[in-house]
Order: structure tokens, then C-alpha cells, then sequence
């Protein structure tokens, strides 16, 4: 029968997503992934307090943080097998069970940029921690390594389809038949 995993690219404006954006020249530059569309189960590598950019690790995101309502962002809907769908929810659950092992991959960040493979046990940075999971479940990286992905380069996979693209805090999932190709996606904001 199949399901959906939402893929969300997000920026945010903050310092540390600016110095991001500098390097990689790309309009978003953190990524989560969603296993519901309205992605109240939200998960990354990101910051595990709001204010404090330099401690991090897996996090379970609140697109309604301080951080998150403000941002910009590209939502991606992925068709997925029952099979592919149960693995994935089987990897958050180890992440979940040994949340306080990981840490955020500050030095893969270097390796991205000096295109060095830098493997830390216990440690992901939020792209390298999508890829990995997507190529986990069988899916084909296009020949990219997960060590070396940013975040757009996972919007440009093919299995991908963009289903929004604006402010976070206006998404609103609409429930539709069949594909709304002639109405632009970032003008749509809510369902009356």
C-alpha cells in the first residue's frame, strides 16, 4: 500500500544558519525529516536548546519553536514501502532510546567543506543524518555520499516532490485527490 515521509528543509536566520548559508551559497540549510503531514513527529540533528546554538545532538523538532515559526522553508513529500516506513520508524526509535549518545558533527561540517570523510561514532550533522537514513532504508543517493550532502542536495533527489515552499508558520496541510499543478505552491496558506 505504501506511505509518506515529508522531508523538510528549513532557514532560520540565525547566526549559525547564516555562516551556513555563506559556505553553501543555498537558500535552506537544516533538514528534518516528518512521518506525518503536519509534521508534529519531526525529527534532525539540531540544536538541543533554543538559545544556545553549540549543544547538539538528535532532537525531536516543534515546528512551533521560537526558532522553527519564523523560518522559511521547502517541504518534499517521499513515497515510501510499508517496509521502508517500518525501518525508518524502527531507526528513530534507537536514536530516541540513545539520545543523550549523540552528538551534533561540528568537525563533519569541516569534512563537507575540505571533502574529507570524517566518521564520528555517535554523531550527525542534520543532512548526513537524513541521507543516512533515507540510504538505510534503500533508497538511491544519486552517487552522493551522506558524509558530503547539504540539505538541498536531498530536495533534488528524484523520488522527491515539492508540496510547499514559504514561512513555516503558515503550512497548513490540504488534503487534496490529485496534484495541484496550476496553483503556486507558496500561495497557499490555509483551508477555509
Amino acid at each position: 500500500m505504501g506511505k509518506v515521509i515529508y522531508i523538510v528543509l528549513t532557514e532560520t536566520g540565525s547566526i549559525l544558519s547564516r555562516a551556513i548559508q555563506l559556505y553553501t551559497q543555498e537558500n535552506f540549510n537544516h533538514v528534518s525529516i516528518a512521518f506525518d503531514r503536519n509534521l508534529t513527529e519531526m525529527y534532525s540533528f539540531g540544536r538541543k536548546f533554543e538559545n544556545n546554538p553549540f549543544i547538539g545532538g538528535f532532537v525531536q523538532e516543534n515546528i512551533h519553536s521560537k526558532l522553527l515559526r519564523s523560518a522559511n522553508c521547502a517541504i518534499y513529500e517521499c513515497n515510501v514501502t510499508d517496509e521502508q516506513y517500518e525501518l525508518l520508524q524502527q531507526k528513530i526509535q534507537f536514536f530516541k532510546q540513545h539520545m543523550d549518545k549523540f552528538r551534533y558533527n561540528f568537525i563533519g561540517l569541516i569534512g563537507v567543506a575540505c571533502r574529507i570523510k570524517l566518521e564520528r561514532e555517535w554523531a550527525f550533522f542534520c543532512s548526513q543524518f537524513i541521507a543516512t537514513l533515507l540510504k538505510d532504508a534503500g533508497f538511491n543517493l544519486d552517487g552522493l555520499c551522506p558524509y558530503f550532502m547539504k540539505p538541498t542536495d536531498l530536495g533534488k533527489l528524484p523520488y522527491m516532490h515539492l508540496c510547499y515552499k514559504g514561512e513555516l508558520s503558515r503550512y497548513v496541510f490540504i488534503p487534496r485527490s490529485k496534484p495541484m499543478h496550476n496553483i503556486p505552491i507558496a500561495s497557499i496558506s490555509k483551508v477555509i
